[in-house]
């Protein structure tokens, strides 16, 4: 089981990734922009910003890591299980969340 402190960890690696809160809820930001967020409500789950193809695929496989509620609905973020995750794809996840709200000045210093 994946826990919020591990994820906070995972992301740390991230430049300029932020402990937050998001809806009273811990998040993390970059450039003050939300890219994940622990959900506390009744399905619970890791919140992570994600292109539509990406959450469409995820939810196609089948891995119960990976859901959706109406709410999310033709938004571009999936539902995580951290209790199911892989840690490395939750890693790669994170970092795609990152990269959809960090400035380019960031992306481009990680790729370089």
């Amino acid at each position: 089981m994946t826990t919020w402190e591990e994820v906070v960890d995972l992301a740390g690696r991230l430049p300029e990734v932020e402990v937050s809160t998001s809806y009273r809820t811990p998040s993390l930001k970059v450039a003050g922009k939300s890219f994940a967020r622990l959900r506390t409500e009744a399905e619970g789950g890791l919140m992570l910003l994600c292109e539509h193809a990406e959450k469409e695929a995820l939810l196609a496989s089948g891995d119960p890591a990976y859901f959706t509620t109406p709410h999310y609905d033709g938004y571009g973020a999936i539902l995580v299980d951290l209790e199911k995750a892989d840690k490395a794809q939750l890693r790669e996840l994170i970092e795609e969340a990152w990269r959809m709200k960090a400035p380019a000045r960031l992306t481009k210093g990680l790729d370089d």
